[in-house]
């Protein structure tokens, strides 16, 4: 998966982008000046709906930038493919449940707008870090995973179950060194 390739003050249409259908309810937009590709929902999603199931194509040993963090040593790949278009954002609107293996909307998605995630939401250190460019009031500017932020800004974003274990543990291990 690529870091979000639009700027959220960039107006974005359709006639700018060439536009692939994917499924019945997105398509991807890819950029003909940079080849960039990004997910753009076709219908209105609300919070708590679930977009799209998230199957397992392949499990891997190590993280590469387009497979999800299952645990320590498990990395998925999705079968739906389009899924790897779903771009980064500071303030998401997809959440990847990697327990229950579904796509949830976060708050409310309008046809045509893009598709977004909060990379370390899934990931504790990341394969491929790079600098945030989505343009939010919350971006965080460098994202490498939930290892490399403070549990005080995680707290903020919803968490895979792997990673909110990781975040605990780290509060709890820092708390009881505080404790001596």
């Amino acid at each position: 998966m690529k870091n979000q390739i639009f700027s959220t003050n960039e107006e974005l249409t359709t006639s700018q982008h060439e536009i692939t259908k994917v499924s019945s309810f997105a398509e991807v937009w890819e950029c003909p000046l940079t080849g960039e590709k990004s997910l753009h929902a076709t219908v209105n999603f609300f919070p708590g709906e679930v977009i799209s199931n998230l199957i397992t194509k392949e499990i891997l040993k190590y993280p590469n930038y387009l497979t999800v963090q299952l645990n320590e040593q498990e990395h998925i790949m999705f079968t739906s493919e389009f899924l790897h278009y779903i771009n980064h954002s500071c303030d998401p609107n997809v959440f990847f449940d990697i327990t229950n293996r579904v796509a949830t909307c976060l708050r409310k998605i309008e046809v045509g707008e893009e598709m977004t995630f909060f990379y370390p939401s899934t990931e504790w250190s990341m394969a491929q870090e790079f600098d945030c460019n989505c343009g939010t009031q919350a971006c965080l500017e460098r994202i490498q995973g939930a290892a490399h932020l403070p549990p005080a800004i995680l707290q903020s974003y919803q968490l895979s179950d792997y990673i909110k274990q990781l975040v605990f543990k780290e509060v709890d291990e820092t708390n009881l060194m505080a404790d001596k």
